[in-house]
């Protein structure tokens, strides 16, 4: 017996398509995070015993296009990316721009150990490494037993 489908196999296709337009018509997550695929720039978080380490990737990006505040334990990272296009033609129409130009502004809620006074921020390779040193006082200690 032969097996037979049902539904022609570019329905699904056409739902899935379908799917992605609503949820980006009406600004839904994508997933179960949240909006990761319109979220830039992409950015890491992470600590170490004595520091907060952040990883901003701005492939692209100048370093003097970019601004960096810490105050009241939040991070914001702000700026442009822009994107010359010297030879385009005023005819060419452009169906597919998945690379993100304009303003930019990313917002990281700090621990409230950190020490605001010692910020050591470098940008390389397209990619900013904001290393933020926890208090003194914060970082673990072994107490020895007398």
């Amino acid at each position: 017996m032969l097996y037979r489908a049902q539904f022609p196999q570019g329905i699904f296709m056409d739902l899935d398509r379908l799917q992605r337009e609503m949820q980006q018509a009406f600004n839904f997550p994508s997933n179960i995070r949240g909006r990761s695929w319109d979220t830039y720039p992409a950015t890491n978080v992470g600590h170490t015993p004595n520091s907060v380490e952040i990883f901003v990737f701005l492939p692209g990006v100048e370093p003097s296009q970019i601004e960096l505040h810490l105050e009241k334990g939040v991070l914001v990272v702000a700026g442009q990316r822009n994107i010359d296009v010297a030879d385009k033609d005023e005819k060419a129409v452009m169906h597919i721009e998945e690379r993100f130009a304009g303003q930019f502004r990313r917002v990281v809620t700090l621990p409230d150990d950190i020490d605001p006074n010692q910020v050591d921020a470098r940008y390389r390779d397209g990619v900013l490494h904001i290393c933020i040193q926890r208090r003194e006082a914060a970082t673990p200690r072994q107490i020895t037993i007398q």
